[in-house]
């Protein structure tokens, strides 16, 4: 799996990709994140990548041309797929872009994902981005939730997390994602417990694991999780 993330922050992601699992994962070449300045592909002194909004408005807008040109570049389609080839490449590749007011990001989405070959994901920054990137060069306009940030950054790095975590090999638990994942391709989340079984902050109050975790009775214990599961679609 190859991520590869549009931005004109690039450094906001170094200290997130190089810890824990993501950073396990990229050594075990299980997946490949790449992260590109979109001023690489900016014309001009300035490599200017905003401009003034056609019709009047406040803020700047984020131009198309650096945007096509930067995803024409990274994409499956340039890099190695013949014209034959080329509808094939595309049902294996997803360019993403990230706006309020685009698909709520889900697990069911994070595991349609995770089946293909690379995602192309697309941050935006200021006032927004042009229209016709919309129309004519993402696949796929994803929100994470009911209000606006600042960027696409965050977004991404959620998307990258939650895809990657399905991916065989990444958590090196293949039974952890076989009991967890729903036949809808959700997800089962439960309430959890661990060591103290009894846990006192201050004299007098006791915080108790459920009698039923520590009987040692599986099938009382199975039956415990699926009456408090959740499903998270």
């Amino acid at each position: 799996m190859r991520f590869d993330i549009i931005t004109i922050f690039p450094e906001i992601f170094n200290s997130y990709l190089k810890e824990s699992i993501i950073s396990r994962a990229q050594k075990k070449k299980l997946i490949r994140i790449n992260i590109h300045n979109l001023r690489k592909w900016a014309k001009g002194r300035h490599k200017t990548v905003d401009d003034r909004p056609f019709g009047g408005g406040l803020g700047m807008v984020m131009k198309i041309d650096p945007i096509y040109r930067a995803v024409k570049e990274i994409s499956f389609l340039t890099r190695g797929c013949t014209r034959r080839l080329a509808p094939l490449c595309k049902k294996k590749l997803k360019i993403i872009l990230f706006t309020p007011r685009g698909k709520k990001f889900n697990q069911k989405i994070a595991y349609q994902l995770s089946k293909l070959d690379q995602i192309i994901m697309i941050c935006g920054r200021y006032e927004g981005i042009d229209e016709r990137v919309a129309r004519y060069v993402a696949d796929m306009e994803l929100s994470i939730g009911d209000y606006d940030l600042m960027g696409g950054e965050l977004p991404a790095m959620i998307v990258v997390e939650t895809v990657a975590r399905l991916i065989p090999g990444v958590l090196g638990k293949p039974r952890l994602l076989k009991e967890r994942i729903t036949k809808e391709k959700g997800f089962i989340e439960y309430a959890q417990y661990t060591r103290p079984e009894v846990f006192e902050p201050k004299k007098g109050v006791k915080w108790r694991v459920p009698k039923v975790l520590v009987s040692g009775n599986h099938r009382k214990i199975e039956e415990w999780r699926e009456k408090h599961r959740i499903d998270i679609t």
